[in-house]
């Protein structure tokens, strides 16, 4: 029997939850026995298989149209889909830009931030994703499973998915749930 195709991404957010995902140590060789590692920030493949893959595990908000464009991909190419640490669950720090005009916080940070020159400006190109309101991936598209932590931990990362690779419903409960 094939192993199960797992693929993640990242979009708004720090990438705590991809470097805590990491922190599995010799633990990730064990993950990668019972699943096929498919496409991840950490890896040359990019996107999740046109074919599809078991899981997908999005770590990080949705901020911007590009985000949205990797959610439904993810979504429509993933047969269950995880969202990773309170970014992606809840929108997190990214989203405390939401009691801000989207305006005023371009023109702080690309105008006015100590560290710009006079040349500086609100880019405005149109390859340029479009800027959104912060929000967390099930605003979305339908998530299946919400692992919360800034960031998880490496043994509940561990436990979600080598549970999933292994065909069963990861719990989230008692020692494997951490609210600081």
């Amino acid at each position: 029997m094939a192993k199960p195709k797992i693929a993640s991404d990242w979009m708004c957010g720090c990438a705590g939850c991809h470097m805590s995902l990491l922190d599995m140590d010799e633990r990730l060789a064990l993950v990668a026995e019972l699943a096929d590692l498919r496409s991840t920030p950490i890896t040359d493949l990019k996107e999740p298989d046109e074919g599809g893959v078991d899981v997908g595990v999005l770590e990080g908000g949705i901020n911007n149209t590009a985000n949205e464009e990797v959610a439904h991909k993810f979504r429509k190419r993933c047969k269950i889909l995880v969202a990773l640490g309170d970014c992606a669950v809840f929108g997190g720090v990214p989203a405390m830009r939401n009691f801000f005009d989207l305006q005023d916080s371009l023109r702080r940070a690309y105008v006015e931030a100590e560290s710009v020159d006079e040349s500086g400006h609100i880019p405005d190109d149109p390859e340029l994703a479009q800027m959104t309101k912060v929000r967390a991936i099930q605003d979305v598209v339908k998530v299946d499973y919400f692992v919360p932590g800034c960031p998880p931990s490496a043994d509940v990362i561990f436990y979600v998915l080598s549970e999933l690779a292994q065909g069963r419903k990861p719990e989230l409960k008692d020692d494997l749930i951490q609210w600081h």
